[in-house]
């Protein structure tokens, strides 16, 4: 038997995987993600044995139609909200190998039986793929491209009903042979900004915990936000902060929802 913990991040929810199987399977993944037939999921998480001595585990996130993610801002607190409930822990750090180095992930307040908010280290943003023809062509007022670990572009309109993200999101996203994540930005008071997403290797969610980062990091370079921004996407709200020398952090909840286990049929 296969055992997986499901967790969600604001709606964009993962099947978490601490040790079995011992090799991540695209076909599994695909399997258990189905909303129909499988477990149903954004993505299956791996949490395995590091492969340096200064991290607490390993990171390795295949994306529900089996595609490998080099990271996830909500799967990576999933991951740590597991970690540290399987230790019966609520409070402590989680220091993640990734696909893209170590990022550290701080419980703050909760429960591991329940809701455990995190505050995940994201380093700094990269230049990204670029603003090739097709987001080029999406009538939105900016637009932005950038890396945090993964690849986003972020457009920039006036209102949360101006585009559809479920249109606009495959239509850009096709256009970058390595596929990449986008999100439909709007820009209110105080520093809140309404954001939509679709994430490669899925499709529409719930919310994007990398998204979020990139689309703070991309406003603020715009001079739309200040430091301190809170990023509200359909699932729920998470707070970003864009440090004057560049660093990002990330603050939002995970939830524990509960324990499966699959049949031999299925995981083989």
């Amino acid at each position: 038997m296969v055992r997986l913990s499901k967790l969600h991040g604001l709606g964009n929810d993962f099947l978490v995987a601490m040790s079995d199987p011992p090799d991540p399977d695209p076909a599994l993944a695909v399997a258990v993600c189905a909303r129909r037939t499988g477990i149903g999921a954004d993505g299956l998480v791996h949490g395995l044995p590091p492969t340096v001595p200064d991290a607490d585990v390993r990171m390795v996130l295949l994306n529900a139609d089996g595609t490998e993610a080099e990271i996830s801002g909500n799967g990576i607190r999933c991951l740590a909200h597991e970690f540290l409930r399987l230790a019966g822990r609520a409070e402590g750090t989680v220091r993640v190998e990734t696909a893209v180095g170590i990022r550290q992930v701080r419980a703050v307040r909760g429960a591991p039986s329940g809701e455990l908010v995190c505050e995940v280290d994201f380093g700094v943003a990269r230049p990204g793929p670029g603003i090739l023809r097709a987001a080029e062509a999406v009538p939105a007022r900016h637009r932005a491209s950038v890396d945090v670990g993964n690849p986003h572009v972020v457009l920039v309109t006036d209102s949360a009903d101006d585009l559809d993200v479920a249109v606009v999101g495959p239509q850009v996203e096709a256009a970058y042979p390595a596929g990449v994540n986008v999100h439909l930005a709007t820009v209110g008071a105080g520093d809140v900004v309404d954001v939509r997403v679709w994430e490669r290797g899925v499709g529409v969610t719930q919310a994007c915990g990398s998204g979020a980062v990139a689309t703070a990091w991309a406003l603020r370079e715009l001079g739309l936000v200040g430091s301190h921004v809170e990023v509200h996407m359909p699932g729920g709200s998470v707070q970003v902060v864009v440090a004057d020398d560049g660093h990002l952090s990330l603050l939002g909840p995970s939830v524990f929802v509960g324990v499966v286990e699959l049949a031999e049929s299925v995981s083989q």
